[in-house]
């Protein structure tokens, strides 16, 4: 892997967390993903299931690792199988984990080979009464590959039809969204990665370069300082195509007195960052330009001081909703009229931003996180108001990461990356004649 190790404790802490919220008798499983193919010999970059990555912190394919704590054998209380290497793997795919550096990653004695899961699994079965499976419950997800988790839990209900069924979903909902110190290190060393990303393309945006360089440009700086790469499928839109939210074609090029929206964000050591900045393609903005900017400025200010212990999903996105509005107004786009008339369920204020302010941030770009509950200290969410205006040809989005702390305003991860108009201007001509 790039990056550094993660010290072991991270993930015994984790592990006594899940394990802590176990029925009586019971035992959980964790697979990884699998290797997809692409077609011929080819196949995508492995990467690393979630929950076992959280877990374990075993970062290969072919592993599972099982969790039993009242397992009559102590050794047997965490388990962790991985695949045995030998000289051709050696030879043709390079280093893999050891049982000794199996155990050193994770903080997990007992490693046994994956070959040898069947028998143990069964055995520790007799012991078990309740098996927890490890479905994908995330809201946005949808799903169509069959997964190696899903054919195991399809096989193990063949197996064990007498055992209860469990779900470790609601459990990891609830921890991976109150982050670790040890984590909030890690998502900050993927801001840093951002921000360095950020600077670079700033001195080379200009008319006529390509959005697909602009992507170049991030994924050179990312790579170097040992990212894998983007931890999402980037935004690279320069003039209309902000309007498209889910734009990654990143094939126009850019023109002058059009305005380039960038969502990106650097992952480091499987946990990602999320960045949105907006900038003038000549350097320059023009009036309209910076006072939809500012509007959109304020709307991501006033929500970051929102996210505080106590504050309530669906309550903070209603408040923001308001203050978007009452930006409109300003801007000229919605009359008071529309507001008046407006359907509850739709608020007018949706004719130009039309996602969510935020959302869960960590080992995801959409991270799991309890959303129907009050928010918790050491939260991280995004900040993303954005007003897009396709009769403008004008759609500017500003993104942030931050930390819910104990008190006061959260903790902006990405406090380092320029967003004040002026600044990036000035940075954006400091080295043009």
């Amino acid at each position: 892997m790039k990056y550094d190790r993660i010290p072991r404790e991270l993930f015994i802490k984790n592990r006594k967390k899940f394990t802590a919220r176990m029925k009586p008798s019971s035992l959980a499983v964790f697979n990884s993903n699998d290797i997809y193919p692409i077609g011929a010999d080819s196949t995508m970059p492995f990467q690393q299931q979630r929950d076992l990555f959280y877990l374990s912190g075993a970062d290969q394919e072919e592993t599972i690792l099982l969790l039993f704590p009242d397992a009559v054998e102590e050794k047997h209380q965490e388990i962790l199988f991985v695949r045995e290497t030998n000289e051709h793997i050696a030879v043709w795919e390079g280093e893999k984990l050891t049982k000794e550096m199996a155990t050193e990653v994770s903080g997990i004695a007992t490693v046994y080979w994956l070959s040898d899961f069947k028998k143990v699994f069964y055995g520790l079965m007799t012991e078990a009464e309740t098996i927890y499976f490890n479905t994908n419950e995330h809201y946005r997800q949808a799903v169509e590959t069959q997964t190696r988790e899903d054919r195991f839990i399809i096989q193990c209900k063949k197996d064990f039809p007498a055992h209860l069924w469990a779900r470790s979903s609601p459990i990891l909902q609830e921890l991976r969204g109150v982050k670790e110190p040890e984590e909030l290190q890690l998502l900050q060393a993927a801001c840093d990665i951002t921000e360095k990303g950020f600077r670079r393309i700033l001195d080379k945006v200009r008319p006529g370069i390509w959005e697909y360089e602009v992507e170049a440009e991030y994924l050179h700086e990312f790579i170097r300082r040992r990212s894998r790469g983007f931890a999402y499928a980037p935004i690279i839109a320069s003039g209309n195509n902000a309007n498209v939210l889910h734009y990654v074609l990143n094939n126009n090029q850019c023109r002058d007195g059009e305005l380039l929206l960038m969502d990106v964000g650097a992952e480091y050591a499987n946990y990602s960052s999320d960045m949105t900045r907006t900038i003038p393609v000549n350097g320059r903005f023009t009036k309209r330009q910076r006072q939809v900017y500012e509007a959109v400025l304020r709307v991501k200010d006033a929500a970051t001081k929102m996210l505080v212990p106590g504050t309530l999903w669906e309550e903070y996105h209603k408040e923001v909703g308001k203050i978007m509005t009452s930006e409109l107004l300003g801007l000229g786009l919605l009359t008071k009229a529309d507001v008046q008339r407006e359907d509850k369920d739709k608020p007018a204020y949706k004719k130009y931003f039309m996602h969510g302010t935020s959302h869960h941030l960590g080992l995801d770009t959409h991270d799991y996180g309890a959303l129907k509950t009050p928010m918790k200290p050491n939260m991280v969410f995004t900040v993303e108001p954005g007003i897009y205006i396709p009769d403008e040809q004008l759609g500017i989005r500003l993104e942030d990461d931050v930390v819910i702390r104990d008190k006061g305003e959260p903790f902006n991860l990405m406090r380092n990356i320029p967003i004040d108009p002026e600044e990036i201007e000035a940075l954006m001509n400091s080295g043009k004649s």
